[in-house]
């Protein structure tokens, strides 16, 4: 079910390690934490869209090996009820990336790109892979509709241990906060799907409400 996954990974990593089985282990460990019980949204159907996406813009990205890197785990730790998912990720990233022996300054890369996961908020001064890093995990906000409210239960499932009053102020706070922002996308192709988005939360927002 994953063979397209698990492909995808073995191409990048065999640029680094000729460690099959190190490489088989990385693997099995990306696969098992985004194939747990929790994740109804934050899986590896998720990370599927986020590389159809960088597929669709490989030749404007910088470093695409590193971005790769920064995709497969940038959930790779994920728990509803912490706040401290993107720094574990982070943190498990860099671990990996050491080992396979990555420059330090490759590894600080994946480490920052990982972590601006947390709030998406960018500024012009952050470099474009980190820009399509952003817009690729939060290209979900602009689809259709029906997706969009695909992803909107997805996600309620993963709090589901929130009484349905707690969650929705939650949820509306969140969602207000992207509404606040000067931008949710920061490049070309996604600033184009911007009102799209913006349309969509404000239509969550109203059945949050109802």
């Amino acid at each position: 079910m994953n063979q397209d996954l698990q492909q995808k990974w073995n191409r990048l990593i065999s640029k680094f390690s000729k460690n099959e089985n190190l490489n088989q282990q990385l693997w099995t460990e990306i696969e098992s934490h985004y194939s747990k019980d929790n994740r109804a949204y934050h899986n590896l159907n998720h990370l599927r869209c986020i590389f159809q996406e960088m597929d669709h813009h490989q030749s404007d990205i910088q470093n695409p090996d590193l971005l790769q890197f920064s995709i497969w785990y940038h959930d790779i730790i994920y728990n509803a009820m912490r706040k401290d998912n993107e720094l574990k990720s982070a943190e498990k990233a860099k671990e990996v990336l050491t080992q396979l022996g990555l420059e330090q300054s490759d590894i600080k890369q994946c480490y920052q790109q990982i972590m601006l996961t947390k709030t998406h908020q960018l500024t012009e001064e952050h470099s474009l892979d980190e820009k399509f890093l952003i817009d690729f995990d939060l290209e979900v906000l602009s689809r259709d509709w029906e997706d969009y409210k695909v992803y909107t239960q997805q996600v309620r499932k993963e709090y589901w241990m929130y009484p349905k009053l707690l969650y929705n102020k939650g949820r509306k706070a969140a969602l207000e906060s992207f509404l606040d922002r000067e931008q949710i996308y920061y490049t070309n192709p996604y600033r184009e799907k911007e009102q799209k988005a913006r349309d969509n939360i404000k239509r969550e927002m109203e059945d949050l409400l109802g």
